[in-house]
């Protein structure tokens, strides 16, 4: 294991060393993009002859070409695409110098390049086109990072637009797989809202089993790349799954999958509060170079910027959600309230309303004469005086001799006494 220490922490690299670089974290988003577009290298050579044998090359000509063809004198024409055959030849045949772009240059061995080239005739003493003289400058790196932010700008304008998560961060790893200039498979895995776990993001390349396995993992010291990395906040550039410690629980699913190497990198908040991981993996055992790590920091902040998004969106939406639900409680306490004023109102109607009857009824009442005789005696009557008066519970009255009066009150469980003179029937019994 190496370490190699930027201005603002350390990034860890395993099972290989650490590659130079002047910056690990913290650093602007413009040296990054530096990084990714790299120097240029440039290309020179002279030309003999209309079959095009290199005379002369610097050493950056001949690793493009190929050192066998170089030495073995193999006509350029032979190995170049047509259309930069087709210019040399126009320059040698009119003596007229010529430009071309992005011209595909396929060695006999080691990776494509793209240079933009300028082609020049050379003459002899009597001025006769005798050759060509061709520079160019390499542009493999500046047309992939090219292609790169084309791709990040699209990325953060579907942010922008408030594309949904899921769908950013899938188009976010296909477009670094595609344009990738080695095989990479791209993984992003969320942070749950302790922090203590990791959840499926995207993965579009790595195999179903492999993610369903890892969604979930725990983030701590020594769970793979990423649970180390979003536990360290720090880089983790594992160069050999198969030697390092970090993946002792995880070999085998590794092996399973074809993985070899991972690079993870913390996706973090502006506050620094964890959000994910994004990890680069490979097939065959590499630790990064500086455009790599420019690379993952990139897109580390392109889908910190996408998932700080969704939180806020997320956030927004269920404050939304609470303030309609409080919205719709006061409604429905406000309608409660109106109903409960009107029944209040109807029964303080009602109340009145039987108030004035018993007025009423009282009055027509008083307005009757008292009888002389007792109206209590039954069918046989009674002679003595009326000097009580009862009622009952249906509101019938009658008055009544205090025999009859004191039987009814015995024998009828609802009359009670209703002569106010008396004073009610308390008055009565206490007598």
């Amino acid at each position: 294991m190496s370490r190699s220490a930027g201005r603002n922490g350390p990034i860890v690299f395993v099972g290989g060393e650490a590659p130079s670089m002047t910056a690990v974290s913290g650093r602007p988003a413009e040296e990054d993009v530096r990084e990714l577009f790299g120097q240029s290298v440039a290309v020179f050579a002279s030309l003999a002859g209309s079959a095009h044998v290199v005379e002369a090359a610097n050493p950056a000509f001949v690793a493009a070409v190929g050192e066998e063809r170089v030495r073995a004198g193999v006509p350029l024409g032979d190995v170049l695409p047509q259309d930069f055959r087709a210019l040399l030849d126009r320059v040698f045949r009119t003596g007229e110098p010529g430009t071309a772009r992005d011209v595909g240059i396929v060695p006999a061995t080691g990776s494509p390049g793209l240079f933009d080239f300028t082609c020049e005739p050379r003459r002899d003493g009597s001025g006769e086109v005798v050759g060509v003289r061709v520079i160019g400058v390499e542009v493999t790196q500046v047309k992939h990072a090219q292609r790169l932010m084309s791709e990040h700008r699209a990325l953060l304008e579907q942010i922008a637009r408030q594309a949904p998560l899921a769908e950013v961060l899938d188009g976010m790893a296909r477009c670094i797989e595609e344009l990738a200039p080695d095989e990479v498979l791209v993984s992003v895995l969320l942070a749950d809202a302790d922090g203590l776990h990791l959840r499926h993001g995207a993965a579009p390349s790595l195999p179903d089993f492999y993610n369903e396995a890892i969604d979930g993992i725990a983030t701590g010291e020594g769970v793979g790349s990423c649970g180390t990395a979003a536990h360290r906040r720090e880089p983790v550039m594992v160069a050999d799954i198969g030697t390092d410690p970090f993946w002792d629980d995880f070999r085998g699913l590794a092996g399973r999958a074809g993985l070899a190497a991972c690079w993870s990198t913390p996706i973090l908040a502006r506050d620094g509060g964890l959000l994910g991981t994004f990890a680069m993996y490979h097939r065959t055992p590499r630790a990064p170079q500086d455009t790599d790590l420019a690379l993952a920091r990139v897109f580390a902040g392109t889908a910190a910027l996408a998932i700080e998004r969704h939180h806020i969106e997320q956030a927004k939406a269920a404050a939304e959600a609470l303030a309609k639900a409080a919205h719709d409680e006061l409604a429905r306490a406000v309608r409660a309230e109106q109903k409960l004023r009107a029944e209040a109102e109807e029964r303080a109607a009602a109340a009145a309303e039987l108030n004035a009857q018993i007025r009423a009824a009282a009055a027509t009442q008083a307005a009757k004469p008292h009888p002389e005789h007792c109206q209590l005696g039954g069918a046989g009557g009674c002679t003595a005086a009326a000097e009580i008066k009862i009622a009952d519970s249906w509101g019938d009255a009658a008055w009544g001799c205090p025999t009859h009066v004191e039987e009814a009150i015995i024998n009828v469980r609802s009359v009670f006494i209703a002569s106010e003179e008396l004073g009610g029937l308390a008055a009565y019994v206490n007598r």
